[in-house]
């Protein structure tokens, strides 16, 4: 997912693409009608804006992540004949309003309230400056990591360096229409006080929320009351920022925005961002919207509170392309991002890279995994699903990946960590979340009178098959205990023999009391894998009373 790489222009696949209804495709379509007309400019500019409140969170990521595709789709569809650029956005000169929750120090942060981000000290150690510094270089490594190719732009660098101040100017100049625009969408008590303009206090290193005495457009300055003194300021070279609505259309009017996309939260407040870089003298840029992230408990992801997975966490338990995915799929629907989601996302990473070389060109391109891989997906061979490895480790209590490694090999032959060393990888991170995730969760529970009856002729059936059965044996052997037990009889279903089919209660039941888990994979696959003769013997623990101790 670099945005830089040389793309593969095949006529079949730029057919393909003009037609792509595919969610990417649909915006680059709107930045290629942008310019309908007339010429693209020298460089079409993305952007990603990032707030360094707090630490980093995967919605942040999530933005990159998307425009990136967006941007790839973008070279696509114009034959990679204009220049495109990603630029990622700290506003770090914004005034630390409230200290965040999660910080190792909350009680020495005080002093420095309302200073701007860059200000503040940074609580975590370390060689970083600020509390800004910090969180925005915890950014870049991460974004650096995935491969992102992007540039990083500081609020603070941007406003101290001029490269705002022409605008800044101008919004001196146009101060009434700005404030045309801003205050209808205040209270009364809020109107009286209002500014676009935030000067840096020279007494207090605070970000001033208070209001204008006189703006002299002329003179290019303001002048407020600086606790009880009288302060004249230039908007100019970062004695001033703005307030965040008008600093959105500011930023947009002097870098020339082509692209941004922001969560739900700020779909309110477009059409003001937009109307401010109109009277500012630039052009709003094409928007896209997404849902937001929620926390296991359906509450918004904030970074200030810490709630919701971190990058690194999710990292710690699944590859990136993992996350990779979770960020293309559905953006417009809101997706809870907590640690349950993990196991499906890699193993439909894994399937719809499986899918890919199988498709033609207009299902290749609206398969994930295209636009995450900048259209050369990688070929992998994956012969053990995640969700498979982990019910493995489950079963087998396994704390290493030689373990597995010993479970794998002799179900797949010739499958070693040196032939396939994406499983290997991810024998690791099953490892590290069952130990921390499904190890705390599990409880066995004793089997019934009837439950007990099952598993003994479930036992039974399996070792009535021959040696090396697969799956789809085990699968079908244990449907036909099922089918003669009433309990799991389903009958709106039919078997092959025309009697009844088979509940999902039955392998609920099977995992329930002989791993200590709701649900798991399919049950042939599962005991193909861990082995008919050590699953027979697992069922006589769970009989003995053993598991469920």
């Amino acid at each position: 997912m670099t945005g830089s790489h040389i793309i593969d222009l095949n006529p079949e696949m730029l057919a393909a693409a003009a037609e792509s209804k595919a969610w990417p495709f649909e915006e680059a379509k709107k930045i290629i009608a942008r310019y309908k007309g007339k010429d693209f400019p020298e460089t079409v500019l993305f952007e990603t804006g990032y707030g360094p409140s707090g630490l980093p969170h995967i919605g942040t990521f999530g933005e990159v992540a998307r425009t990136t595709m967006v941007r790839h789709a973008f070279r696509v569809l114009t034959q990679d004949k204009v220049k495109t650029k990603l630029l990622c956005f700290s506003d770090d000169m914004d005034g630390m309003r409230k200290i965040p929750e999660n910080v190792p120090d909350r009680a020495a942060l005080e002093p420095y309230l309302h200073m701007p981000l860059t200000s503040v000290p940074n609580p975590f150690g370390g060689d970083y400056a600020s509390f800004a510094d910090h969180n925005n270089a915890m950014l870049c490594r991460f974004l650096d990591t995935f491969g992102f190719d992007y540039e990083f732009a500081s609020a603070t660098q941007y406003y101290k360096a001029g490269r705002f101040d022409e605008v800044l100017l101008r919004a001196a100049e146009r101060y009434n229409e700005i404030m045309g625009v801003m205050l209808p969408t205040l209270g009364p008590e809020r109107q009286a006080t209002y500014s676009p303009f935030l000067p840096i206090s020279p007494k207090s290193g605070r970000v001033l929320y208070v209001p204008m005495i006189n703006v002299d457009a002329k003179a290019g300055t303001i002048t407020f009351d600086d606790e009880g003194m009288e302060t004249t300021l230039p908007v100019t070279g970062g004695h001033v920022k703005l307030q965040w609505k008008p600093d959105f259309g500011m930023r947009w009017a002097a870098l020339g925005v082509d692209f941004e996309m922001f969560g739900k939260d700020h779909q309110t407040n477009a059409g003001i961002y937009d109307r401010i870089c109109n009277i500012l003298g630039g052009r709003a840029p094409e928007h896209f919207v997404y849902e937001l992230f929620l926390d296991e408990e359906g509450q918004k992801i904030s970074k200030s509170k810490g709630n919701g997975l971190t990058i690194d966490e999710w990292l710690t338990y699944a590859p990136t392309e993992s996350l990779g995915l979770y960020m293309y799929q559905r953006p417009r629907q809101a997706k809870k991002l907590y640690f349950d989601v993990i196991p499906k996302a890699v193993d439909e990473y894994y399937a719809f890279l499986g899918a890919y070389p199988r498709q033609d060109w207009k299902e290749r391109l609206g398969n994930p995994v295209w636009h995450m891989h900048d259209g050369n997906p990688p070929a992998i061979d994956l012969p053990v699903p995640f969700a498979l490895l982990l019910n493995l480790v489950s079963a087998s209590n396994a704390h290493d990946k030689a373990v597995l490694w010993g479970f794998i090999s002799r179900h797949a032959p010739g499958v070693t960590p040196k032939t396939h060393p994406e499983l290997d990888r991810l024998t690791g991170y099953a490892i590290r979340y069952f130990d921390d995730f499904v190890k705390p969760t599990k409880v066995y529970r004793a089997a019934d009178q009837m439950e007990r009856e099952a598993l003994a002729k479930l036992s039974d059936a399996l070792g009535a098959l021959p040696q090396g059965a697969d799956g789809e044996a085990i699968q079908n052997a244990a449907l036909n205990v099922a089918r003669k037990i009433e309990r799991y009889q389903d009958h709106s279903k039919q078997s092959p023999e025309g009697g009844p089919g088979v509940s999902v209660a039955f392998f609920q039941m099977i995992y329930q009391v002989l791993i200590g888990q709701e649900r798991g994979p399919r049950f042939g696959s599962f005991a193909a894998l861990y082995g008919i003769a050590e699953t027979r013997a697992l069922i006589e623990r769970a009989l003995a009373g053993q598991l469920a101790a």
